[in-house]
């Protein structure tokens, strides 16, 4: 099972909200690059860097930061948050990222991520799924797309999609555990696809309930920054 530890950005600095909201934000750490040699002294290979300057504002934002962690370690980054148009993407891609994902623009200009898929290869493009109640959640998790979430992935597998990113908002940054349910469902119906699961994991616990029911990778991040979870325990799955 591939861990991959996240790093939330806002103003430059290492961050985590609570359920999504801006207004429960927690400020880790001022260096996010500081973060990224931690996570890699310790193993890591792979890093999931979150824009959310750039979704509130629907244009990347820390492009910066996101050169800093790809010049100074060998993490492969996945990167997303605001990415809307070519130009986004051309900066993400010409700064380090090796990976982007895609959520608000995969509901609200399918043509256009449809578009990068067959340009940039299922391997470079990753679908973020961001869920309230299985519905798509869009805009950095402030609205409520009418997109039912089996039907999005349904559409994006047939596109071509390999990766999925699948949030659970209700529970991302509540270290309340993670949709096991959902995920071992969504396995079910789509076999094959490297689902990655995010929100809620709190606890070794957490990842390896997660394992057990067959997911292939699991992102987590509030859970590393207060210590319930080592950052030497990461690759240990």
């Amino acid at each position: 099972m591939e861990i991959i530890p996240a790093i939330d950005l806002i103003e430059g600095k290492c961050v985590r909200l609570s359920q999504g909201d801006y207004a429960r934000k927690t400020v880790y750490h001022e260096d996010p690059l500081e973060v990224a040699l931690s996570f890699e002294a310790a193993g890591v290979r792979r890093l999931h860097l979150v824009d959310l300057d750039g979704a509130r504002a629907q244009h990347i934002v820390n492009y910066r930061v996101l050169n800093r962690i790809a010049c100074h370690t060998s993490l492969v980054i996945d990167f997303g948050g605001g990415l809307k148009s070519d130009e986004d993407l051309r900066i993400a891609f010409e700064n380090g990222a090796s990976m982007i994902t895609g959520g608000s623009i995969a509901v609200k200009d399918a043509a256009t991520f449809t578009r990068w898929i067959g340009e940039y290869g299922a391997e470079r493009i990753i679908l973020g799924a961001d869920v309230r109640d299985e519905m798509i959640a869009v805009s950095g998790w402030t609205e409520t797309a009418c997109v039912e979430l089996v039907p999005f992935i349904a559409d994006y597998r047939a596109k071509g999609i390999t990766q999925v990113i699948c949030t659970d908002i209700r529970r991302d940054g509540m270290m309340q555990g993670a949709a096991v349910e959902l995920y071992r469902k969504l396995l079910h119906l789509f076999p094959g696809l490297y689902l990655i699961a995010s929100g809620g994991v709190s606890s070794t616990e957490d990842i390896r309930a997660l394992q057990e029911a067959g997911v292939p990778a699991v992102i987590t991040g509030k859970a590393l920054y207060e210590g319930k979870i080592a950052v030497k325990d990461l690759c240990g799955y």
